[in-house]
């Protein structure tokens, strides 16, 4: 079992639990494709079925804040992503959004939309995964957050089957998603949607969503730290 060392109440509050930092290509959501600096904060509240990054349920190494804005700016990077496990399960997530915001960085926010997103600068691209049924995780749903998007934000369904995609396109309409955020993204679960179906489905219904593919799992199969 991994040890630490006993911190002062004081430096705690400027502490996260962090995974990895690391500096790779965005994989997915609006800015897919351009170089960004990923800080994987550690541990989650939820057990989707299709995880990747399970590795950073946990673990990780308590880092201050500081620490963690000077390993950020080693990379000289213009996008940062907040990832995890689910950033905003570490209530220090929301002070380590602002700083990067105030440091010039665009900065996205990967959460699964289980927590409270109220809190965030608003500055941040907050990309909302509504977990489906195929999840196993779909009653974690906090609906509450879909009023707080901006076309800053952007929300994420990740399809596993035909009856993941049918709810998916339920809740577009029941929510009118492409009207409170920037993007709605559509991304065929990994080995178990064929991509290839998956945009026949939104062509077939003429939807007003984005399909995405992971890019970071067709370049480098998703290893840890890419």
């Amino acid at each position: 079992m991994a040890c630490f060392a006993v911190m002062p109440v004081a430096d705690m509050q400027q502490t996260l639990r962090i995974t990895e930092i690391f500096y790779s290509l965005q994989g997915e959501a609006r800015t897919v494709g351009l170089p960004t600096v990923f800080v994987r904060l550690t541990g989650c509240p939820l057990r989707c079925q299709y995880c990747d990054s399970a590795y950073a349920f946990s673990g990780g190494d308590i880092i201050a804040l500081d620490a963690i804005l000077e390993r950020v700016a080693a990379y000289r990077p213009r996008y940062v992503c907040v990832t995890g496990g689910e950033p905003l399960a570490q209530p220090n997530c929301i002070p380590l959004l602002q700083r990067l915001c105030d440091a010039g960085y665009s900065v996205s926010l990967e959460t699964s939309g289980a927590l409270d997103i109220s809190a965030t600068d608003r500055r941040v691209s907050r990309i909302l995964d509504l977990k489906t049924p195929g999840s196993g995780e779909v009653a974690r749903n906090r609906y509450e957050n879909i009023a707080e998007l901006t076309p800053n934000d952007q929300v994420k369904f990740v399809i596993c089957s035909r009856e993941d995609y049918d709810w998916a396109v339920s809740k577009l309409i029941e929510y009118r998603l492409q009207e409170r955020a920037g993007e709605v993204l559509f991304s065929p679960s990994y080995q178990q949607v064929e991509g290839r179906t998956l945009a026949d489905w939104i062509v077939a219904d003429n939807l007003p969503v984005r399909f995405q593919l992971q890019l970071h799992k067709i370049l480098w199969n998703d290893e840890p730290g890419r």
